[in-house]
């Protein structure tokens, strides 16, 4: 018997919404990271695009534990000695809680060609409106994943 490796017209891709309104970061990536790579799929093979397109709404409304939002610093280096930043991560959640949200799920994906690839499948946004609704995506319910 054959291994089946899944051919680009076997992969039928479809868009999800996620409102992100009180759900946890870090179980959101998670579960995001998983259908973006397609391994709810029964076509599943790590080394091809078999995922999702994800739509993430409300990502200024997420839920973090703990203290986080005062004690969690994103670092950002730079090219000069002593020119690192460090940003705590409730500035930036004020000013960009998508970034956050990706940076999370980026994170939990691959960190080479295909992860590249995955990423620009999820389109995040800080409010509920998104120009998404021609692709007709259907509502992705977290709480029993």
């Amino acid at each position: 018997m054959r291994t089946f490796i899944p051919k680009p017209n076997d992969i039928k891709r479809k868009w999800w919404i996620v409102d992100a309104d009180g759900q946890r970061l870090g179980r959101l990536a998670t579960r995001i990271a998983t259908i973006l790579r397609g391994k709810h799929r029964p076509i599943y093979t790590p080394h091809l695009d078999t995922g999702d397109f994800v739509v993430i709404i409300n990502a200024d409304k997420i839920a973090l534990t703990g203290n986080k939002l005062e004690q969690k610093n994103y670092f950002r280096p730079s090219s000069y000695p002593g020119g690192s930043k460090t940003i705590p991560m409730k500035r930036v959640m004020g000013t960009k809680p998508e970034w956050v949200v990706r940076k999370a799920i980026w994170g939990m994906l691959p960190h080479n060609r295909l992860g590249r690839k995955l990423i620009k499948k999820l389109k995040v946004y800080a409010g509920s409106e998104h120009p998404h609704s021609a692709q007709q995506p259907d509502v992705l319910n977290l709480t029993g994943f």
